[in-house]
């Protein structure tokens, strides 16, 4: 009982709210309802009293609770045609129909079952059969407009976009259904912004898509349509120009039609326009319409309007006229605004899009030489804006052919490349696409070439990854460019070679020379050698033997082989025998050919590398094989000055080689060379002596002997220390000729005649100016002069003469050895000061032997003597030597604080510096025993042992080994280093490798080094007095 009440209460409350005047609800489907929904509201009044509901059978209250449900359902969707704006309806306009649909017909249901259990009432049964009757049979349907607005609408759900034409047909199309004129837009807006509301707390994805869409279609077509001059957005004076009638505009693009066609509707449209409705329309699965009218098409035909037409067409032709005519009068004036020059640029560009066949027009009136010369005026004159504008205009009148010629005489093409590097990107890529419009006539092509800068621009923006649109652009007008061989040479010096390798690759043998020759006289840079020379030196070499290719490869080989990193590939494309044919066996070739040759070869040998293992002729010697030195040396002898030098450079760079220079050098001794060779050394011309200097220093450093017996017997021992002492003379030829003089072996005979003593002060003061420059210390790195001073230096320290002694005490010769070794990181300039301070070393030893203090002789050092002896305290004896060594002695290293340096140079990481420095070492150990046993106790606090020993357990078999065990086995003697070591396995195994694979004396010393460790079963560690007495 109680449900049901319920129920009564809830039909009673939902019809209530349904039954309202049918003219409250805009739409047909529920004004339908609510005719139902009175007369259920009779019937139900009559039937539902409160004192019969107390005894109405159980299937009419089945009946009653049925329809509560199905009605209150009803008025849910009933609410939102109430409540809702009509653009929500029209969006969810299917699903509100169905709903109403089913549940008139499940109410029908229920009176059909309430009508059985009534009580024989015929009236009341009647009205509830026939009610029952009219919901069953009900049929909810929307229009077809509606129908058409919800498919657009759920297209426009999709997030597509849409052309202007479509989203005009969609406003004539909502605006019909909404019942209202598609120009009224303010309550258009009133309807979007009614969706809006509706959708607040909507999370449909499609509806918010719905309501964007529609908010933007509504700007656009809020717009005034730009109807006037042809979109061209001037002032005229008058009435001069005449604007379109109405029915020129395309009631889509609201645009004067180009192509005006005709509907069966007998509306006209842009032919475009109405083809992409129509397009539309298939796409949502709807008829086409015509969007005015909103009539459905039966056909799609398009009838041209040939009437309206020539309308059309005599009125732009009237106005073309007019624009074109004021266009000329504005930018003919100097003082015109910069605001009015951009509207009439505008104007230009216009006409020429949109109406191409009044080209000739703009032409014909000066335009074009009107709008170059404003892209001519300076960047002051103009902002960035004007000059994209004016490039654009240009852009368009391109396409005429004789505008084009115009502008090529007007000097456009300079202008362009200018505006490539405008401030703004609208007038980069305007004027890109203006040259790629050039770029497209082979003919115009060259303009564009010979621009100043213009294809380095193009380059640089061709590879800019920032500006996608841009690159693109100009690498279509370069490759366009690139079409063309008279461009090639342009192309290259803006860094773009593949133009060049493909003519030089697959071009006629007259191209290739061409080419040739143009990589012969082009500065490029390194990258672009080592490309050039990868793709293109098998042709190069290929071309050499070609009488008419030989200068122009020669030439551009020459250039690749500047690079050093091409020389592998040159060597790779066996140029080689080919340069070495021209050298040697082609007697046709020229001499600069033969120079160009030789100079190739200089760069390709100046470094070591893969020449040194591949064929040099075609014999398949190599360069470095006595038949080639002994054809070079032949030719050095013969040939001009010209090729002279480049030849000695071969040389040269042969016998620096670590691999050539023994066989090299052994070539030049057995084929006379060296009588050759010294003749240059006093040539006339600086290159030549400078290549020769050079070629014997490095002949110095390995066959020294051979050398200064060729120059004793030809006199020339005096030509090196003439040219150092020549201030005249090139830095580079005197510091080869100190170097030559270190590496002389000169008799003690000849550091007296030829040196003398007074070049001992010259020397010493030299290698001090090579310090000065830091404050007294050594300059990094070290110049080859300093390497040759002190190998000089070095032949001096070998001699015991009084009076260089005298020198060296004067000038303080260890201190500057000593300098060195501590300031300079040349491991050759440390190596020569190591062994000047072993050479000292030892002499100090001599001079204790001796006992000797040399008397000053008269002349040089006797004031030096005679104020030393006036003076001068008798010193303590020195631990090393056992005798008084003077505090500031230049023969002593310890008192000269020169051990900690030498321990220091133990582990250098040049081995010749580490060998030096073990000799200098050693001569702390010459003498008796108890003299070594001294020296070892005094630098044993020093770190000298610990390092010694270090040294040898690190030193591999050869001659560090052998130096190293001479001093350590002295050391082990000491009793307290002994002790100390012996259990020292590292050291025990480095001594019984040594003594497994040293060479004689080395398995001597390790085995008495052993010995004294107690390492070899049944012999005393205490030296006995025979070896004592040996050492």
């Amino acid at each position: 009982m109680t449900s049901t009440s319920s129920a009564a209460e809830s039909i009673h409350r939902s019809l209530s709210e349904i039954s309202v005047v049918e003219d409250h609800y805009y739409w047909e489907n529920p004004r339908r309802f609510s005719g139902y929904a009175k007369r259920l509201q009779l019937v139900l009044n009559q039937l539902l009293r409160p004192s019969s509901l107390e005894n109405i059978p159980p299937s009419l209250q089945t009946a009653v609770k049925g329809i509560a449900g199905d009605l209150n359902k009803a008025n849910e969707a009933l609410s939102v045609y109430r409540t809702r704006g009509k653009i929500f309806v029209l969006i969810n306009c299917l699903s509100l129909c169905a709903s109403l649909q089913e549940h008139t017909v499940a109410i029908g249901g229920w009176l059909a079952l309430l009508d059985c259990s009534l009580p024989d009432i015929p009236d009341l049964r009647k009205k509830v059969a026939d009610l029952s009757r009219d919901m069953k049979q009900a049929q909810y349907k929307v229009t077809e407009i509606e129908e058409r607005v919800h498919k657009t609408l759920q297209k426009e759900g999709q997030g597509l976009p849409s052309g202007k034409a479509v989203q005009s047909a969609i406003i004539m199309d909502l605006a019909r259904a909404l019942g209202i004129e598609s120009n009224n837009h303010t309550e258009l807006a009133g309807h979007v912004k009614r969706l809006k509301e509706d959708l607040a707390c909507s999370s449909s994805v499609v509806e918010r898509r719905i309501l964007l869409s529609l908010e933007r279609i509504l700007d656009h077509w809020s717009l005034e349509p730009e109807i006037l001059t042809l979109n061209l957005d001037l002032d005229f004076e008058g009435d001069a120009q005449i604007s379109p009638f109405k029915d020129f505009l395309c009631p889509l693009t609201k645009e004067v039609m180009k192509q005006p066609v005709v509907l069966e509707s007998s509306q006209t449209y842009e032919r475009s326009a109405i083809d992409y409705w129509f397009e539309r329309c298939i796409e949502d699965g709807r008829d086409p319409t015509c969007p005015v009218t909103g009539q459905v098409l039966k056909s799609l035909e398009l009838k041209p309007n040939i009437g309206l037409a020539g309308a059309i067409e005599e009125w732009i032709a009237r106005n073309v006229e007019i624009q074109i005519k004021l266009a000329v009068q504005r930018l003919s004036d100097d003082l015109t605004s910069p605001d009015c020059v951009e509207q009439v640029l505008d104007s230009i560009y216009k006409i020429s899009q949109e109406h191409p066949s009044s080209r000739y027009k703009v032409r014909n009136a000066g335009l074009v030489v009107l709008v170059v010369k404003v892209l001519k005026k300076g960047s002051k004159s103009i902002g960035s804006n004007l000059r994209s504008k004016a490039l654009l205009a240009l852009l368009s009148m391109s396409r005429d052919e004789e505008s084009k010629k115009i502008m090529l005489e007007e000097g456009v093409t300079r202008s362009a490349v200018h505006s490539l590097i405008g401030s703004s990107e609208e007038e980069r890529e305007h004027a890109v696409k203006l040259l790629l419009e050039f770029s497209q006539d082979e003919a115009y092509c060259a303009n564009i070439a010979f621009e100043k800068g213009a294809l380095v621009l193009l380059s640089t923006m061709a590879g800019n990854p920032e500006h996608p649109t841009l690159s693109n652009l100009a690498e279509k007008a370069l490759k366009q460019m690139e079409k063309v061989k008279d461009n090639v040479e342009h192309l290259a010096a803006a860094g773009r070679f593949e133009p060049l390798l493909d003519w030089l690759l697959e071009g006629s043998d007259d191209v290739k020379i061409e080419m040739a020759s143009l990589v012969g006289r082009m500065t490029m840079t390194n990258s672009s050698k080592e490309q050039i020379a990868r793709r293109s030196a098998r042709v190069l070499v290929e071309l050499l033997s070609k009488p008419e290719g030989r200068a122009p490869s020669l030439q551009a080989l020459y250039n690749l082989s500047l690079l050093d990193d091409n020389t592998t590939i040159l060597v790779d494309a066996a140029v080689l025998p080919a340069l070495t044919d021209v050298l040697f066996e082609n007697r046709d070739a020229s001499l600069e050919e033969k120079t160009l040759a030789a100079s190739i070869i200089a760069k390709i040998v100046s470094k070591p590398g893969h020449w040194e293992l591949a064929s040099a002729d075609r014999k398949g010697n190599s360069i470095q094989s006595e038949p080639i030195v002994f054809s070079l040396l032949g030719l050095l002898s013969l040939s001009p000055p010209q090729c002279q030098a480049s030849i000695l450079l071969i040389l040269f760079g042969l016998a620096s080689s670590p691999q050539a220079s023994e066989s090299v050098a052994s070539h030049i001794i057995s084929g006379e060379g060296l009588k050759i060779i010294i003749a240059f050394l006093e040539h006339t011309e600086v290159e030549h002596r400078t290549y020769a200097f050079q070629l014997t220093r490095v002949l110095s450093e390995r066959f020294s002997e051979f050398l200064y017996h060729e120059l004793k017997s030809s006199i020339k021992l005096h030509l090196f220390k003439d040219k150092l002492l020549n201030d005249q003379s090139t830095e580079g030829e005197r510091s080869d000729a100190a170097c030559i003089l270190a590496n002389l072996a000169l008799s003690d005979d000849d550091v007296k005649t030829v040196l003398g003593t007074s070049f001992v002060e010259w020397t010493i003061a030299s290698l001090k100016d090579q310090c000065s420059g830091t404050g007294g210390r050594i300059p990094r790195p070290a110049s080859t002069m300093m390497e040759g001073l002190l190998g000089i230096l070095l032949h001096f320290t070998r001699t015991l003469e009084p009076q260089i002694v005298c020198v060296i005490k004067e000038h303080r010769l260890m201190n500057i050895f000593h300098e060195v070794v501590i300031f300079n990181s040349e491991p050759r300039v440390k190596e020569l000061a190591t062994l000047g301070l072993k050479n000292l070393s030892a002499f100090d030893r001599v001079l204790a032997i001796q006992d000797l203090e040399p008397q000053p002789p008269r002349g040089l050092c006797s004031l030096v003597f005679m104020c030393g002896g006036a003076t001068s305290r008798v010193p303590n004896k020195c631990p090393v030597h056992n005798f008084p060594c003077e505090e500031d002695s230049q023969f002593c290293l310890l008192k000269g604080n020169c051990i900690k340096s030498l321990v220091d140079l133990l582990s250098d990481q040049h081995m010749n510096v580490q060998v030096a420095a073990v000799e200098a070492l050693s001569t702390l150990f010459l003498g008796t025993s108890n003299g070594f046993k001294r020296a070892a106790e005094e630098i044993e606090h020093l770190g000298a042992v610990d390092a010694a020993i270090k040294l040898f357990i690190e030193a591999r078999p050869g001659e560090l080994q052998e130096k190293v065990i001479w001093m350590v086995e002295k050391m082990l003697r000491v009793e307290s280093i002994n002790q100390r070591y012996a259990l020292d396995q590292a050291l025990v195994r480095a001594l019984v490798e040594a003594l497994k694979r040293g060479n004689a004396a080395t398995k001597r010393l390790a085995q008495e080094a052993l010995t004294n460790l107690k390492q070899i079963s049944g012999v005393s560690a205490r030296p006995s007095s025979q070896t004592q007495a040996r050492n």
